[in-house]
């Protein structure tokens, strides 16, 4: 009995310290996983997010050999810091995403289909219907070019440059800050860089039909805009296709050392 209880005194300890710490671990994920591209599709069951996040936090928490959480520190500033951490990097991310669902808004709407809105389950929320193909488009060329192994290897890496245990979130050396400034800032700039194929075209249709307006007003110029603008733009963007997934690799690659 008393062999018993000596290893109980000696698990209870190791297992207060592994669990505080694989919980701090589990709430940087679940920061991470609610914001990060991919991740955050609500098509994904949240109990295959929660999985995916513990198993995570499983195979992580060894790793870091953890000591036993501060005394003088709460707990649930450890859990709110972590979880902002894997937040930001996370969010990070997804502003790479929103330049191409920009771009994808900016062709829909020089389209003509700005009526023609759907309902996008991961957002909640009405959005074009080129806008939600060209995001998907995205999403999909961000996992072939490995986007996925970036992401996690950034928020691994983030155990290392901000330890579970600190209390104040280094930015500068988790995220690159002038990467983070440009992808900000040129948000607009990427849109138009992958909706300026349809944009000219469609641009270029409108000046060829005010002229056939001016010399021939009979001709009702205004209700042809809305057959040719849709065929017209579908038609450009079948043609640009391999040049805009070129581009939108491109893209995501110039960024990859943002982590």
């Amino acid at each position: 009995m008393e062999q018993i209880v000596n290893q109980i005194s000696i698990i209870l300890p190791e297992f207060s310290r592994w669990f505080s710490a694989g919980f701090i671990v589990f709430a940087r994920l679940l920061g991470f996983i609610r914001f990060a591209p991919v991740f955050n599709r609500k098509e994904i069951a949240g109990i295959v997010k929660l999985a995916f996040a513990f198993i995570l936090a499983v195979i992580i928490t060894p790793i870091l050999k953890p000591s036993m959480p501060p005394a003088t520190i709460s707990p649930i500033l450890l859990l709110v810091l972590n979880f902002a951490a894997g937040a930001i990097i996370g969010y990070i991310g997804q502003l790479l995403i929103q330049a191409i669902e920009a771009g994808g808004d900016m062709i829909n709407t020089q389209m003509g289909l700005s009526s023609a809105m759907v309902m996008d389950p991961s957002t909640n929320s009405q959005t074009s219907i080129l806008s939600r193909v060209v995001t998907l488009l995205g999403l999909v060329i961000f996992m072939e070019i490995g986007g996925f192994y970036w992401m996690i290897n950034a928020i691994i890496r983030s155990f290392q440059l901000f330890p579970i245990y600190a209390v104040s979130i280094p930015l500068e050396q988790i995220i690159n800050m002038d990467y983070l400034v440009t992808t900000t800032s040129n948000v607009l700039y990427i849109g138009l860089q992958i909706a300026s194929p349809v944009l000219l075209a469609t641009l270029g249709q409108d000046i060829i039909l005010g002229v056939i307006s001016k010399t021939a007003p009979q001709v009702n110029v205004f209700q042809l805009s809305f057959l040719f603008k849709p065929v017209f733009g579908a038609a450009i963007m079948i043609w640009i296709l391999p040049m805009l997934i070129s581009v939108i690799s491109d893209f995501f690659t110039s960024f990859s050392s943002i982590y």
